[in-house]
């Protein structure tokens, strides 16, 4: 069977084939998982949610995982889980905020996929993070003080990503269209580097 074809700007032609994983990182709000099911679509590749993931294999939600073990508990756990998805060749994979904080997953991600970091001012994250009560993180005090402390602590790490791209207002295929031709330049580069 076939794989699907790659469709607008990306064609087979002009991007070489992505047997890597393609990772999102970012704060809560900055759209990796809305994107990411985009992007893969785009790209014609599986799309993973890693705290989907988490959940299926701890068989409980994020939220009673912190509740019931912490969030030592929660990380050890999205290290193996994400450890375990790039084992698995090309794909999308949208990670938790807090994922790319850890150094043995960042490594894991630089080594075995193109991390993508979606970044997204205070007010955009401020407005879709307060659209749902799932983050724990934002249960603990004021969500824009947290958000605020989040973004000091975790922007500087998330620029050691391969790539950045804005997540903005806009539509969410905007942000895909900009990670596309991100990618296209990306690995034009690798290609004329020997990668």
């Amino acid at each position: 069977m076939e794989p699907p074809a790659i469709e607008s700007v990306m064609s087979e032609a002009s991007v070489p084939s992505l047997d890597c994983g393609v990772v999102l990182i970012g704060l809560m709000g900055a759209g990796k998982s809305s994107v990411g099911r985009r992007l893969a679509k785009r790209l014609g590749l599986p799309f993973f949610d890693a705290d989907q993931e988490i959940e299926k294999a701890a068989g409980c939600s994020i939220d009673e995982i912190f509740s019931r073990h912490g969030e030592a508990a929660f990380r050890n756990g999205e290290r193996q889980v994400i450890a375990r998805l790039l084992d698995g060749g090309g794909h999308v994979l949208a990670t938790g905020g807090g994922a790319f904080m850890d150094p043995e997953t960042r490594a894991a991600i630089r080594e075995k996929g193109i991390s993508i970091w979606l970044n997204a001012g205070l007010e955009v994250l401020l407005e879709r993070v307060l659209r749902r009560d799932n983050r724990p993180l934002l249960k603990q005090g004021d969500p824009e003080q947290i958000l605020r402390g989040l973004m000091a602590e975790r922007n500087p790490v998330y620029a050691l990503a391969d790539l950045t791209v804005t997540s903005g207002q806009g539509p969410h295929e905007d942000v895909v269209e900009q990670i596309v031709k991100a990618l296209q330049r990306h690995l034009a580069a690798g290609a004329k580097d020997g990668v």
